[in-house]
């Protein structure tokens, strides 16, 4: 089972792009603290849907929680050492209840209700 969870605030602008068949993909990272002066950097991926929710309600600074797996991998920098990479590929967004997101109406029009995550 490879599931994760983090809370944390966004680090950076969010990096949209389009894959060649023109599905939306999101980066960017989010600092989670563990302990007063303890911080990790989380790189986070978001695809689809998610990616489009992430980006419409979300911004650099903006507190966020995220659900979904984590990706392990090893690439070779130009010197010939070894990288290891993790990353989160988000699958849920959520807000926190932090009103620091961006402020646009999250009411879901289909539902009738607001919608404080999303999930493809």
């Amino acid at each position: 089972m490879n599931n994760v969870t983090i809370m944390g605030r966004i680090t950076n602008d969010l990096e949209m792009r389009k894959t060649w068949n023109g599905k939306p993909m999101l980066s960017f990272t989010v600092a989670v603290y563990r302990q007063k002066e303890d911080v990790d950097f989380i790189r986070c991926t978001a695809w689809a849907k998610t990616a489009e929710f992430i980006e419409k309600y979300f911004s650099k600074g903006s507190m966020i929680a995220v659900r979904g797996s984590l990706r392990a991998g090893i690439h070779t920098d130009k010197n010939g050492n070894p990288v290891y990479k993790m990353q989160v590929n988000a699958e849920k967004a959520f807000f926190t209840g932090e009103k620091n997101h961006k402020p646009q109406n999250n009411f879901d029009t289909h539902t009738g209700r607001n919608n404080g995550s999303y999930s493809r």
